[in-house]
């Protein structure tokens, strides 16, 4: 009998036990469930990872998957574009916040729009421009042969020489490498501002070339390597048309001839369409890690795995992501040296164009602050009316950190300066600071300051390892452009596509 109680006694203990273990850990069994409903989402995978939903990502991603392969595009914002940006102005009709215009010899941008179904339609240019300078006003002809050049008595000789040295300057430049030029060393050595000083006689002279830098660069002479000044003049053409200077500041034959119907932020978001799901945004990328089986992209949507990734946004954005392993010390010191032009775009809305009935092509160039050049920026058929300006450079960066009420003010007295008091009164005013945009922190592109090209630019566009780099500052024709965003997605596209 004792045997048989103590037995007895064991196996009731052990079951106990037992069911007590059993009992403890359903809790443990029922919070672990509850933590994988909860657990991140696996790694979302393709062939290539593109980081950034601009002009170069997008059109990346497109020629990835036109070859068959599997792409993600991550973008960091909650809309693609870049920096190209819709405003609604109701009715069907927009205006531009960003990068807006298409001209001559920029084909890859010409040739998207129309595989898309988007139109174009002339930049208006009827009528005379305006210039204010040194307290007078004065209209001029934008269609003579100095377009839009605006008549400065004891300038345009020596503005025109200067321009035309520039362009012969420029011939020497080879855009796949202008590092390489048998005078890279000389040029880099100085700012655009000491040869300016050393190649203009005039007052008037110095102030049309500072200008056109200025529209051009959104920066000031000063800030900008001469080097790649002449990389900017050389790009501003294609295969068969060498760049000039004109074409980067004329509107009709240049730059600015053409707009798009619907807005440039169009034409990403009908890429973006085709791409669908594979485009995913509010996703900043953090960090990137490669290793000898793939890539590793981290974003705050989760992580994305690859074979090869393709870095499509501003270098100085592209050297704020943590690389493992560490990129090349000659890499990350270019993006050290690449700073953003700074423009805040303002834009004026009214009734109607009301300066057209004046005979003025809303064409304004002026020595004043903080609005030195104007455009009739009007949907195609001119209404309503928006009167476009410019605060580049310097005055951006002085007028940026102004309150937006005096910026307000100050730029509608400009307006009415040019055009008559009805200018103080829009019903509606947009201003886009672009250095205060979070993914941009700055417009229209990059450039780089003396020594720059010289020692780094060879890494401006190399691949490190299964990284490639994409972005209009990366192009070899039209950089700093829409067209040059296309031309450089389709460059990163091809290199990754040759490594899978």
């Amino acid at each position: 009998m004792p045997c048989v109680k103590a037995e007895t006694t064991r196996r009731t203990f052990i079951g106990t036990a037992a069911a007590t273990g059993a009992a403890a850990a359903l809790p443990a069994a029922a919070e672990a469930k509850k933590k994988s409903r909860h657990r991140a989402p696996s790694a979302r995978r393709a062939d290539v990872i593109v980081v950034g939903a601009g002009l170069a990502g997008l059109n990346a991603a497109r020629q990835v998957v036109a070859k068959g392969r599997s792409a993600y595009v991550v973008e960091a914002r909650d809309r693609v574009g870049g920096r190209t940006l819709n405003a609604d102005l109701g009715g069907g009709k927009v205006v531009e916040r960003g990068g807006q215009w298409v001209g001559p010899t920029q084909d890859r941008l010409f040739a998207l729009a129309s595989e898309l179904g988007i139109g174009t339609f002339k930049t208006y240019n009827d009528g005379n421009g305006v210039l204010v300078y040194k307290g007078t006003k004065q209209t001029f002809s934008t269609t003579g042969p100095l377009g839009p050049i605006p008549p400065v008595p004891d300038g345009l000789v020596d503005a025109e020489l200067l321009i035309q040295r520039l362009d012969q300057m420029a011939t020497e430049i080879d855009t796949k490498a202008p590092w390489k030029a048998a005078k890279a060393a000389e040029y880099d050595s100085q700012t655009f501002e000491t040869w300016k000083q050393a190649n203009t006689t005039t007052e008037g002279g110095r102030y049309l070339t500072d200008l056109a830098f200025t529209s051009v660069f959104a920066a000031e002479p000063r800030d900008v390597s001469l080097l790649f000044t002449l990389f900017y003049i050389a790009a501003a053409g294609n295969a068969s048309n060498v760049g000039t200077f004109d074409r980067l500041i004329n509107t009709a034959g240049g730059a600015q001839e053409s707009r798009f119907v619907g807005g440039s932020q169009l034409v990403s978001i009908r890429m973006a369409a085709q791409l669908s799901k594979r485009v995913v945004l509010r996703a900043p990328v953090r960090r990137i890690v490669t290793s000898p089986g793939g890539v590793t992209v981290t974003t705050d949507r989760g992580t994305f795995r690859g074979k090869q990734v393709i870095v499509a946004i501003p270098p100085s954005l592209a050297g704020r992501i943590d690389y493992q392993p560490l990129l090349p010390a000659s890499r990350d010191q270019l993006t050290q040296r690449m700073p953003m032009g700074t423009v805040i775009k303002v834009e004026a809305v009214y009734d109607k164009p009301f300066w057209r009935d004046d005979g003025l092509a809303g064409y304004t160039n002026a020595d004043t602050d903080p609005v030195r050049l104007t455009y009739d920026n009007s949907p195609p058929d001119g209404s309503p009316g928006v009167l476009l300006g410019f605060i580049e450079g310097h005055a951006g960066r002085v007028w940026g950190r102004r309150s937006p009420a005096d910026r307000r003010a100050a730029v509608l007295d400009n307006f009415a300066t040019f055009y008559g008091e009805k200018a103080r009164n829009p019903t509606r005013y947009i201003e886009t600071l672009w250095a205060d945009e979070e993914w941009s922190r700055g417009c229209y592109g990059a450039y780089t300051p003396p020594g720059v090209l010289l020692d780094f630019g060879e890494y401006l566009r190399a691949p490190v390892g299964r990284i490639k780099w994409a972005g209009t500052e990366t192009a070899d024709y039209w950089v700093g452009y829409m067209d040059g965003a296309l031309r450089s997605g389709e460059r990163a596209a091809a290199e990754a596509l040759g490594d899978l």
